[in-house]
């Protein structure tokens, strides 16, 4: 076999079952190990998959930032999906943090309909705005620093605020997660370290995702996938991913 042959095959494994290993590449094609990691030190400078310690995996997206007035009407339907399974962890008497998330303006959405008598606080404006009317919930707005693109407040004003709460629950937004690196993403720095804050005050956390941001990274790691209680989804997770994401002692609802 030709090593471009090898190399298509390669290519053709990792986008199939999410990562390969060099041993295994190995024992398969009946080359060196070194033979194997030339390969994928090619196939990577062709942006074909990613090398990590001792194998690749598949190639991800790379999500540059996008304001929120551009993303809450996108993928509705699996934002939805993910409010309504939300809505089921949340009771009676909770304090809750909603962050900058359009997948958590689709749970306010809910939340202001329902009769649940809780309390709300957020740092997101378009959330803000959804329980205008009176209702049996009790909002709290952060301030802070205003990003128009987030249509919130961030930064160390409002992380200050942040602190002094101890949320029942927190839902997060991601704009990637990297099952093999241990990493969850977002776009923005000072929204990142906002998040991180909610994570350390409350009980239980939740990442609020969509099953297609396991293949897209963003611009700014904010956390691990082992510091969040549990991810909400819209679908089951990449079966050539769920494995991996068995290792992670969290639960995934979908």
């Amino acid at each position: 076999m030709f090593a471009e042959e090898r190399q298509e095959m390669i290519v053709a494994l990792v986008n199939k079952d999410g990562s390969v290993r060099v041993k295994e590449l190995s024992e398969r094609f009946q080359v060196t190990e070194d033979s194997i990691r030339k390969d994928l030190t090619l196939l990577e400078k062709k942006g074909l998959l990613k090398k990590t310690y001792g194998g690749a995996v598949k190639r991800r997206i790379n999500v540059h930032d996008m304001p929120v007035s551009q993303r809450k009407d996108k993928n509705i339907l699996s934002k939805q999906i993910i409010a309504e399974h939300a809505m089921k962890l949340i009771h009676n008497g909770n304090v809750i943090f909603l962050d900058i998330s359009t997948a958590n303006l689709e749970l306010a959405k809910l939340l202001s309909k329902s009769l649940l008598n809780i309390t709300i606080v957020t740092n997101m404006i378009d959330i803000m705005l959804e329980f205008i009317n009176p209702g049996t919930i009790k909002l709290i707005f952060l301030g802070g620093t205003f990003e128009k693109e987030n249509s919130g407040f961030v930064g160390s004003i409002t992380i200050e605020q942040i602190k002094q709460y101890r949320f029942d629950l927190a839902f997060l937004g991601v704009v990637g997660v990297d099952v093999f690196e241990n990493v969850v993403d977002t776009y923005d720095v000072e929204d990142g370290l906002t998040k991180n804050v909610v994570l350390d005050v409350s009980k239980k956390t939740y990442m609020m995702l969509e099953s297609r941001k396991f293949n897209m990274d963003g611009t700014y790691k904010y956390a691990r996938i082992d510091e969040f209680t549990g991810g909400v989804l819209d679908t089951g997770p990449p079966e050539d991913l769920r494995e991996k994401l068995a290792e992670y002692d969290i639960e995934w609802i979908y």
